[in-house]
């Protein structure tokens, strides 16, 4: 049965297993999740599950959103996810979705959006090399060769150039899950996951596991 639980990034930490290796975990609080609505084959063209995380006033929710909501009947949510899942059908509305859903040993791909760099140049950016640093060079810290005159007289798409760095959405997948707190919907995952402290992340069985 496919699995997915919407979360918060706590931070990361360490902890020892029973044979003494110390391993480095990331904390996510997950959940608890609402199914909001299901979508069928039969009547959105695809199974789907849609589940909604953090509650949150009526004044700051829309009335679009709110007959949602009520439709399902569950509180008003501040975060929806959808998670495009064969087994969609076996969810019902209103369900609660906690962490002991996944167990530890399980393998998860965990998705969000990493953090915000703004503009860097191109050796922060792709890894670039720098240039001769003596006091002849003009080229510390430039691109590089930009079209090489008459051939080919243009810039290669592609090419690494400066730009905006971060805040956008990654994916770390085959992240084993060493640690599962159900009292207080938690779960641990050795390494490290995208975005700051508090982000929103998702996580989902592992696709290539």
């Amino acid at each position: 049965m496919k699995k997915a639980i919407i979360a918060t990034k706590v931070g990361m930490t360490q902890i020892f297993l029973e044979d003494g290796t110390v391993v480095p975990v990331t904390v996510l609080q997950a959940g608890p999740c609402k199914v909001a609505q299901v979508k069928t084959v039969m009547n959105d063209g695809y199974s789907a599950v849609q589940l909604g995380y953090e509650d949150k006033k009526e004044k700051h929710t829309t009335k679009p959103e709110q007959g949602h909501f009520n439709k399902a009947g569950v509180e008003f949510k501040r975060h929806l996810k959808e998670f495009r899942l064969e087994n969609a059908e076996s969810y019902e509305l209103g369900q609660t979705i906690t962490a002991d859903v996944f167990e530890a040993g399980d393998l998860v791909d965990v998705s969000g959006v990493s953090k915000g760099k703004g503009f860097q140049g191109s050796i922060k950016r792709h890894g670039q090399s720098r240039g001769p640093m003596g006091h002849g060079s003009k080229s510390h810290r430039v691109s590089g060769s930009m079209g090489a005159c008459s051939s080919p007289s243009r810039v290669f798409k592609g090419k690494g150039l400066p730009g905006h760095m971060g805040a956008e959405k990654i994916t770390v997948q085959n992240l084993e899950v060493v640690r599962i707190d159900a009292e207080d919907n938690l779960i641990l995952v050795k390494g490290a996951v995208p975005g700051p402290k508090k982000a929103i992340v998702t996580i989902i069985d592992a696709v290539k596991a």
